[in-house]
């Protein structure tokens, strides 16, 4: 298949299992800088699998979003609550409408490079807590890019339906190192093994037999 797409990479395991799993489609790599707590600790793992490839990066700055969202992933890491995703306090964790502002800028570098298609790396654990995560988001996002560009572009998300776990198996399949990823919502030099995102991804790596490579917090 042509590289037709531009995925949407963070550096935690999601996206850079996609970005493995469909690299012979891919044919550049867009990072936002948001000002998230974890913001510069994934992005070197962006930066590295990109490069590995030979996939084009580019990171995009998004700083109005830090001064003008609230969200407790814009403030510290003291406001990161810990526990599972389902937990009603994780929803503190909610940037307003990140993968819509984030999709609709790749979309426009997809037609300005002549792509036909936008790839992120959503999945079924994220249904709970976030909304622009659900399908009937994703489908409805696609649509509106597809009606609002001459390419007609749409979004790409077939981790949509499938766990965290699922994930973990493509990445075991691929012979992905995940201690060359990073998850943690508390931005930490080692993942706190305590947030939202710490959990999932130890109950990732377990269910999907990989030995956790994970460096964590006493």
């Amino acid at each position: 298949m042509a590289k037709d797409a531009v995925i949407v990479v963070s550096g935690g395991m999601d996206s850079i299992t996609m970005l493995h799993e469909y690299h012979s489609e891919i044919a550049m790599a867009v990072t936002f800088d948001y000002g998230s707590t974890q913001n510069h600790r994934e992005q070197q793992y962006a930066r590295l699998h990109c490069e590995r490839l030979g996939i084009k990066h580019i990171i995009i700055p998004l700083d109005f979003m830090k001064k003008y969202f609230k969200s407790a992933l814009l403030e510290s890491a003291d406001a990161i609550p810990e526990g599972n995703y389902d937990d009603e306090n994780m929803k503190s964790t909610v940037v307003p409408f990140r993968n819509g502002i984030m999709l609709a800028i790749a979309c426009g570098i997809a037609e300005s490079n002549g792509l036909k298609r936008v790839m992120i790396a959503n999945h079924a654990g994220d249904h709970t807590i976030y909304p622009d995560c659900r399908p009937a988001f994703v489908n409805a996002m696609s649509s509106a890019m597809s009606a609002g560009t001459y390419e007609n572009i749409q979004v790409f998300a077939p981790y949509t339906g499938i766990s965290k776990t699922d994930i973990a198996r493509h990445g075991k399949e691929l012979g992905l190192n995940y201690a060359e990823t990073y998850s943690c919502y508390k931005g930490g030099e080692k993942h706190c093994g305590k947030c939202g995102t710490c959990s999932e991804r130890i109950e990732a790596l377990r269910d999907a037999g990989i030995d956790d490579p994970t460096v964590y917090e006493d």
